[in-house]
């Protein structure tokens, strides 16, 4: 690989004590029901030669999004923060200018919204949510697509409405792997590569392992959707990310990042270096 900073482009903090992550109750998520402080993750990512991270939020809270921002802002492993607004807001434009101006505000790189937690399909098609998206693009800062199956359609609508916003599509949106793992969904494939089409969307290898089966999982199972990810946005286009500490239900750090560096064994130096680090800077500006 060349010498560009290699990025996790997606990962997680948490302390129960401070949010309870309400989603977290799942039972089947017992296994990460605890805090994960960045003191877990940096001896984990910089034995894989991650240079510095993207942390996303994981509540749709401002106040978290605040915290992180002036965490990262003392933190050398966090690059930059992707976190969380309320696109609905009267004055979208006021709520993310309030967090430039927050502690730390320099380091907000993206905002995202829980989407696929949202009950209506058609969320992200509604008026006031396609007025927060536009001023998300006026600020120039890029928005995470968070969405399920179901949501897929509107999310190409979104994209396609709003040209001048980046989005940044997390986990490949979450295609069923585990349902179909030889051979990607035909309807997944089509939608991915009608959002490759569009120039203003780009993807995250994120969040596979979880979307597959937790206990049997293998590279052969992932192969299938990382090779149609690239051959629809090209590797400029695409970015790493570990989805860490959601991964850990089915996977180390360590395996979540070699399993991506072997997916891109046949991508040239240069195309190897857009995917593990280039895509992410460019795109976050860091």
């Amino acid at each position: 690989m060349t010498a560009t900073p290699i990025v996790d482009a997606h990962h997680h903090l948490w302390d129960l004590k401070v949010r309870a992550q309400e989603w977290l109750r799942a039972p089947e998520l017992k296994p990460i029901w605890r805090d994960f402080p960045v003191e877990e993750l940096e001896p984990e990512a910089r034995a894989s030669g991650v240079d510095v991270t993207i942390l996303v939020q994981a509540a749709a809270s401002v106040d978290e999004t605040r915290e992180f921002l002036a965490f990262a802002a003392c933190n050398k492993l966090i690059a930059g923060v992707v976190g969380w607004m309320d696109l609905t807001a009267d004055d979208p434009a006021a709520g993310l200018d309030a967090l430039r101006k927050a502690p730390g505000g320099h380091m907000l790189k993206g905002i995202r919204h829980l989407v696929q937690d949202e009950p209506d399909p058609a969320w992200l098609t509604r008026t006031d949510v396609r007025r927060g998206l536009r001023a998300v693009a006026e600020a120039g800062l890029p928005y995470d697509l968070l969405v399920r199956p179901a949501q897929a359609r509107a999310a190409l609508d979104a994209v396609r409405a709003v040209p001048e916003l980046t989005f940044v599509l997390d986990h490949l949106g979450k295609p069923p792997i585990a349902d179909a793992a030889s051979s990607p969904d035909p309807h997944w494939a089509t939608w991915l590569r009608e959002l490759a089409a569009e120039r203003n969307v780009v993807c995250k290898l994120s969040g596979m392992v979880t979307e597959a089966d937790w206990n049997t999982w293998t590279i052969g199972d992932l192969e299938p959707y990382v090779r149609t990810a690239l051959e629809a946005f090209g590797p400029d286009r695409v970015m790493f990310g570990s989805d860490w500490p959601v991964c850990l239900l089915a996977a180390t750090y360590t395996e979540v990042f070699e399993s991506a560096r072997t997916l891109t064994d046949d991508l040239s130096e240069d195309e190897r270096a857009a995917v593990f680090g280039g895509t992410a800077a460019r795109v976050y500006g860091l």
